[in-house]
Formats: structure tokens, C-alpha cells, sequence
């Protein structure tokens, strides 16, 4: 069968359309607001290898790791009709614990193994641990919450009762992460009926060539943007601001080598893992590469396995960037990754400098608040990522308090935090002035402050309060961001990772980073 380019279109978008569809359907049928509000969730759909064919346009960090979760459930279960596998397990096909995977096979053939799987990842708000929320200051991952290996949650289309029951008896939050749950089922179902439906029109070999066409394209592309790469060995280091318990200015380093149409990155030399919760399993790693290589390609080039096939990506065991288990790894997938992807844009900036932004604010400013609230005596859990400055270009300033690179998903509005939180939202605006100065200067971070209704406790994971994000090209880095805990009318500046009880009446303001400039 030869390729159609038309048909080759047809079936690019009704693949994204499937997997934009089910991210529709989660967002709409979620019971938390970090999903309804913030959209922090993941939809894609998968060849019967595992390899991925398309996705919505979700979160990055998700997206390229969550081939390896299929591929974990492939391996470790077998599917029937009407099943589903949930897991968590970094070490499995994870990134931390409050992302869960839920994955479907497609069946239509008759055959014993499916045809095709489409796969969600949702962020969830609480899923037990030491600390409200699930982003503790932890030292192992047994701290961090329930691990869930590849197990099924649905099986001939009913929920496993028993293995819900498990897991909602290890939350803080069992209803709200029961109606995740349910929307996360729906959302497959959803994506199952429409490849379904896609299969019943083209028919099935037509269906599977052109998937497995779709992935030969984007490696088609994604070779001839690395042709226009200069061939060479390009370096670059940045580092994390510490760990939140003894490591400080941890080394994330690359080594870019670009030849013809093909790119090796060795993160060899990046440090040792760490005593805290920034350690960050490999998938994470391809994650932020993949990330990164397709941003550099031009075009409506679909996002899918063909892209990391002319990259060669070495990791070291044993490393920040490739964990050893049990190591502590809430933080790994959120703030771990923003470096990595700093890193592999500063090495591209020697290569190609007129193409590459300075660096965006490097961090995700994670805040998960719990306790009781005190209007309804029911426990809550609130999870959220904060917007920054992005880095300016050769074209334009960076935009102002948006989120970048790792993360894509929306702000929290004030209305849905007053009204599902025991919060009363003070502040809420651009932190003028932070972005990096240039030519093209970086875009400026934000100030949330937050007054605490009820008595409870906050943990804070974020970057880029030491090592400011940098400018390029002669352009000034940007502001480092800060964390201030205002109580009785005193402030107390936090570090960038803490964690604290908190009494009615605090405050906690979170100011984060500016985008670093471009030019002189």
C-alpha cells in the first residue's frame, strides 16, 4: 500500500481529533478543580506495540513518558475486551505518584491481542503519603503516596470494586478522587468508540498502515530539521537550586552531538541522585528531549513516537536523571524536567542561536495545601502549578505569567478556588519588572497571595529562588522567584522548598520567576 498524502492528513487530525475528544470528556466529567479548572491531564492514542501515534495538546511532561506506562501495562497484564489497567509506579512506567495512568485496548479484529490503545493521565489532587496533596519533602517513594503497578481497574467492562476500595481507603479525598476516577473511565471509553468507529469506515489494515505511516513521517521530519542543525558537540550545564534537604546547585549537564540528520544527548554527567524529592526516573528525561526537538520543528507535524527515532538519548544510572528505586521522585517530573529542558536549549543555543528563547522561568511553582475545612468538616486537597515569565527571542518579549515548556496547563480562576477551597485569594497579578532585560526582554513572573480559612498544612516545591533563569544572546537573566509566609503580620521568607503548618488567618505568597532576555 502506497501512501496517500490526503489520507495521510485525514487520518493526522481524526487521531488528534480522538485523543482531543477524550481530553473533553475528562475535563468535563472531573470532580477536581486541578482537572476541570487547570486541565492537568493527558490523553493519547497508541499503536498495539505501545508506541504512541497521536495526542491532544496536553502537558508535555506526560505525553512522552506515558508510552512507557502502556507499555508497562502490555507487559504486566493481559487484556481482554472491555478492561482497563491503571498505574502510578515511576519505576513502572510512571512519573510520580499523583499521575495516574488509565489504559484501554481496542479490539476489532477478533484477534487475542488488541489492535490499537488509547491511554489518559490525570494529576491528582491527593493520593495519599506524608503530606497533604502528594508533593511531600520526601526521601523515598514510599513517603510519596499508594503505588500503584499495573493492575486493572475495569475488567469486561465493570470496575473492580476491590481494587477502587484500596485505593480510595489511602487518599485523603476518596470522593472527589472516585469522580476523577469515573471521567478518566469515561474518557477511554470514549476514545475506544471512536477508533472504533474510525476502523469500522477505512477498515483496519488501512487504519494500522497509516499509523504506522504517520510515525515515519514525523521521523521524516524531525531528521530533516536536525539537517539544518550544524554537525558538532555542543555543551551546556545549569543546575537546581537544591533538593529540600542537603544538596545544593545539583549539575544537570548535556552533551549535544549533532551529525547529519541524527542527534546523540549524553546526560551523563548530571549529578547523583539526591536525598530529596527531585530525582526524576528516565522517562522524564525523553519527555523533556521530545518536548524539545519538536518545538523546533516548523509545521503541523504530528506529536508521536517517529520524533525520538533519529535521537540517541544516554542517561546514567544511579542519576538525578535516571533514579535508582525507591528514590524520592514527586518532584523529579515537575521541576527536574523544566532543567532538563533548559539544558538541551542551551546546548541548541551554540548551534543554532537566531532559533533558540532564553530560558523561561525553569520552574513549575508546585503548592499543594490539606487539612479540614472548616465550612463543611470535610477534609480537602488542593494541588496547583503556578504561571512565570517565558524568555524572550530573537522575535519578540516573552509573554507575561503563562506557563511554559514542561507544563501547559491553565491558572486556577479566583472564582473556583474561593468556592471549593477554604481560601481567600488577596493578590493576583503580574510581577512587573522581573524579566530578564534585552533587546527582546523576558516576560514577567506573577504574585498569588492566599489567605487560609481553616488551619491546615502547605508544602512548596520550586526552582529558580537561587540560579536565575538566563538570558541569551547578551540579554539579562531573570528575577528569581520568592516564597513568603505572612503570619500575625510578620513576613517570613520561605526557601524554595518547605513545608509548614499553617493557622487560620496566614498568608502564604508565592512569587515566581521572570523569563530571562534576549539581546543586548
Amino acid at each position: 500500500m502506497n501512501v496517500n498524502p490526503i489520507l495521510l492528513e485525514v487520518f493526522k487530525n481524526r487521531f488528534a481529533a480522538i485523543s482531543e475528544e477524550m481530553g473533553v470528556t475528562l475535563t468535563r466529567t472531573a470532580f477536581s478543580p486541578n482537572i476541570k479548572e487547570r486541565r492537568d491531564l493527558s490523553c493519547a492514542v497508541f499503536d498495539s506495540k505501545g508506541d504512541m501515534i497521536a495526542q491532544a495538546a496536553h502537558i508535555p511532561v506526560h505525553l512522552g513518558s506515558m508510552p512507557l506506562s502502556v507499555k508497562s501495562a502490555i507487559d504486566n497484564v493481559t487484556f481482554t475486551e472491555g478492561d482497563m489497567v491503571m498505574l502510578n509506579d515511576p519505576f513502572k512506567g510512571g512519573t510520580h505518584l499523583p499521575d495516574i495512568t488509565l489504559v484501554a485496548p481496542v479490539f476489532f479484529s477478533g484477534s487475542d491481542n488488541p489492535d490499537f490503545y488509547v491511554a489518559n493521565r490525570a494529576h491528582h489532587s491527593d493520593v495519599g503519603g506524608m503530606a497533604s496533596g502528594s508533593m511531600p519533602l520526601s526521601t523515598t517513594l514510599y513517603q510519596e503516596g499508594i503505588i500503584i503497578p499495573p493492575i486493572k481497574i475495569v475488567e469486561k467492562g465493570e470496575i473492580v470494586k476491590s481494587v477502587m476500595a484500596l485505593i480510595l481507603n489511602n487518599v485523603r479525598t476518596p470522593d472527589e478522587r472516585e469522580g476523577d476516577f469515573s471521567a478518566q473511565i469515561m474518557a477511554n471509553i470514549t476514545g475506544v468508540r471512536r477508533l472504533n468507529e474510525l476502523i469500522s469506515k477505512y477498515g483496519l489494515e488501512t487504519v494500522d498502515f497509516y499509523a504506522a505511516s504517520l510515525n515515519d513521517y514525523a521521523e521524516k521530519i524531525t531528521r530533516h530539521t536536525i539537517e539544518f542543525i550544524p554537525d558538532g558537540v555542543y555543551k551546556f550545564t545549569d543546575y537546581m537550586d537544591g533538593d529540600g534537604m542537603d544538596c545544593f546547585n545539583v549539575p544537570i549537564s548535556v552533551i549535544l552531538e549533532v551529525k547529519g540528520d541524527t542527534a546523540k544527548l549524553d546526560f551523563t554527567a548530571s549529578g547523583d541522585q539526591v536525598t530529596g524529592s527531585v530525582n526524576a526516573v528516565r522517562s522524564i528525561t525523553l519527555s523533556a528531549v521530545l518536548y524539545v526537538f519538536r518545538s523546533l520543528i516548523e509545521g503541523d507535524v504530528p506529536t508521536n513516537a517517529g520524533i525520538l527515532r533519529p535521537l540517541e538519548i544516554i542517561t546514567r544510572k544511579g542519576s538525578i536523571l535516571d533514579a535508582n528505586f525507591p528514590a524520592a521522585v514527586a518532584g523529579g517530573n515537575v521541576e527536574t524536567s523544566q532543567r532538563v529542558v533548559d539544558v538541551v536549549l542551551g546546548a541548541l543555543a551554540e548551534a543554532i542561536p537566531q532559533r533558540i528563547p532564553a530560558a523561561s522561568q525553569g520552574t513549575m511553582n508546585n503548592m499543594t495545601i490539606g487539612g479540614m475545612d472548616e465550612r463543611t468538616g470535610k477534609p480537602f486537597a488542593y494541588y496547583e502549578t503556578l504561571a512565570g515569565g517565558m524568555g524572550g527571542s530573537v522575535s519578540c518579549r516573552g509573554e507575561h505569567a503563562v506557563h511554559s515548556h514542561m507544563t501547559n496547563t491553565l491558572n486556577t480562576p479566583v472564582e473556583a478556588l474561593e468556592y471549593s477551597y477554604p481560601f481567600r485569594v488577596k493578590t493576583y497579578c503580574v510581577r512587573k519588572n522581573t524579566g530578564g532585560k534585552g533587546q527582546f526582554p523576558g516576560g514577567d513572573g506573577l504574585v498569588r497571595e492566599i489567605e487560609l480559612l481553616s488551619s491546615c498544612e502547605i508544602t512548596v516545591l520550586s526552582e529558580r529562588r537561587t540560579n536565575a533563569p538566563y538570558g541569551l544572546q547578551g540579554g539579562g537573566n531573570g528575577t528569581p522567584g520568592r516564597n513568603v509566609l505572612i503570619s500575625a503580620g510578620k513576613e517570613i521568607e520561605k526557601p524554595g522548598k518547605f513545608h509548614t503548618p499553617l493557622k487560620k488567618g496566614d498568608i502564604i505568597r508565592i512569587e515566581t520567576p521572570g523569563g530571562g532576555g534576549w539581546g543586548k
